[in-house]
């Protein structure tokens, strides 16, 4: 029976679709994570009476015809680039990203990766850097003796040194965006890298050509919605069991044509 198996791939899909929302749940407070949704294809047909074929010698021919499926398969599990709940930290070195764009980090490899996460410190040479110490590009270093650090919407920061009234310009912060940002491959702690499917990052200063401001002193949170998570875990689950049920009837309609005499 094709509904055994049909039903299997039912019970697979909805597992997928529960742990890709556990991960959302896991990182409601996670720094600019982008929630993820599954998306799902069904499998190939068999035709047991192809649509189109001639019925008669005059040319009718079969309206609809009789084609089967064999269950569903995971497609994609893409991210959702809405902007996350702006708040307010009071630190001077947390950044947010108003609108499109990613803060480029460049990793130990020389590499460079892209998140959307903007608490930064400063690392014992003076630059800006992520919480694993990968400094922020192009690098901003930020003097010792500096008092006081100011980051406009454009992303230009100046510092404030002891001693002295006027400010200087200790570096300017630029963003990268993609054509299609759902292709970036995540590589963890808040990271992704280009891919082909992304294309090649465009870098600038925020507020130039479509791409978003900066403000100083707040953080993007993550945009996972709690109810909307839950009740799709309620539909998950609900899913999950009617294919269990169907392996049931599947096994119960075996069952009974075995015990025909």
């Amino acid at each position: 029976m094709r509904a055994l198996n049909v039903a299997a791939t039912g019970m697979m899909a909805q597992q997928l679709f529960v742990e890709v929302i556990s991960n959302n749940i896991a990182n409601m407070t996670t720094t600019g994570y982008k929630r993820r949704r599954p998306e799902f294809q069904d499998l190939l047909y068999q035709n047991q009476r192809r649509m189109g074929s001639q019925t008669s010698d005059v040319g009718t021919m079969v309206p609809a015809g009789v084609q089967i499926g064999l269950g569903v398969r995971p497609a994609a599990v893409y991210r959702v680039h809405e902007q996350g709940v702006l708040q307010n930290t009071e630190n001077r070195l947390d950044i947010a990203v108003q609108g499109d764009g990613f803060f480029i980090i460049e990793l130990p490899s020389g590499e460079l990766a892209y998140t959307r996460s903007g608490q930064f410190q400063v690392s014992p040479e003076g630059l800006l850097v992520n919480a694993d110490g990968f400094p922020l590009q192009p690098t901003i270093e930020i003097p010792e003796e500096a008092v006081e650090v100011s980051i406009n919407q454009a992303g230009r920061v100046e510092v404030k040194l002891e001693g002295r009234v006027d400010t200087i310009e200790a570096g300017q912060i630029e963003l990268a965006t993609f054509i299609n940002p759902v292709g970036l491959e995540a590589i963890g702690s808040n990271l992704l890298v280009e891919t082909t499917a992304s294309g090649p990052a465009t870098i600038g200063e925020p507020g130039a050509e479509q791409r978003g401001t900066v403000l100083q002193g707040f953080l993007e949170s993550s945009n996972v919605d709690p109810v909307t998570e839950m009740t799709m875990l309620i539909a998950a689950q609900r899913a999950y069991d009617l294919n269990s049920k169907v392996i049931t009837a599947s096994d119960e309609m075996m069952a009974t044509v075995t015990q025909l005499r």
